[in-house]
């Protein structure tokens, strides 16, 4: 991947899930959030290729802010000494998550299942974050956090009248990307995640968006579902804490 496609793509990470700040600092995404999500309050390289210099002067904007300092480092060999200078200063390498890209036409053509689209997330939506098997307060923080996104569309999906599983797609950068993508363990394996990201590869298509990204931890089984929509691996990151 290029350098520009890496840019737009860490910016359009980070401004899917609106920290409240994000400062700039050498080359580095600092995401200033007390949040749930990790990749709103992790600081990021722009580039693969830069070096730990401006570390220091990320730890102490974190303090300054009253926030623990992390980082979100892909392993790639290019950022083996920022890594190093991590360790070096206590950090340690935890939560390793698949970075993924592919196209939208490639998942708007994933399932023929219908799924709905909301403007606005309604209540429905809300509570598969909050039910059984999820934890309500983790949940009460994503939802927080996804609902403010700056250009978000929302899905669901379910049988009758009742919503089993959600999901949110973001457009910023060139870049859709797919988060909280929910499905309430009771219906899991009948398909209903695959007609959102359907659905929601539909809403890409139509705005004129052909990429889509998304971020899953590397344990976490629905990664089979999403190489099945297309999306193959970029790279692995870890989270620095």
């Amino acid at each position: 991947m290029n350098p520009t496609d890496l840019e737009s793509l860490e910016r359009a990470t980070v401004e899917a899930v609106a920290p409240p700040q994000i400062l700039e600092i050498g080359g580095w995404l600092v995401p200033l959030d007390s949040g749930a999500i990790g990749r709103a309050r992790s600081a990021a390289p722009l580039r693969h290729d830069l070096g730990p210099e401006a570390i220091g002067e990320i730890e102490a904007a974190y303090r300054d802010h009253d926030l623990p300092p992390r980082f979100r480092i892909a392993d790639v060999v290019s950022l083996a000494p920022v890594c190093a200078e991590l360790t070096r200063r206590g950090f340690t390498a935890e939560q390793p998550t698949i970075f993924k890209t592919g196209s939208t036409d490639r998942l708007a053509a994933f399932s023929k299942a219908s799924a709905h689209i909301l403007d606005t997330p309604d209540d429905p939506w809300a509570a598969v974050f909050l039910g059984e098997g999820f934890d309500s307060t983790e949940g009460a923080l994503r939802i927080a956090s996804l609902t403010r996104s700056p250009d978000a569309i929302y899905a669901a999906a379910g049988g009758g009248d009742e919503t089993q599983a959600v999901g949110v797609m973001t457009f910023g950068h060139g870049w859709a990307g797919i988060h909280g993508m929910r499905t309430t363990p009771a219906h899991r394996g009948k398909g209903l995640a695959s007609a959102i990201l359907a659905a929601l590869g539909r809403e890409a298509q139509a705005r004129g968006v052909t990429r889509v990204f998304l971020q899953v931890e590397e344990a976490n089984p629905a990664r089979r579902l999403y190489r099945a929509a297309g999306l193959t691996q970029g790279w692995r990151y870890r989270y620095w804490r």
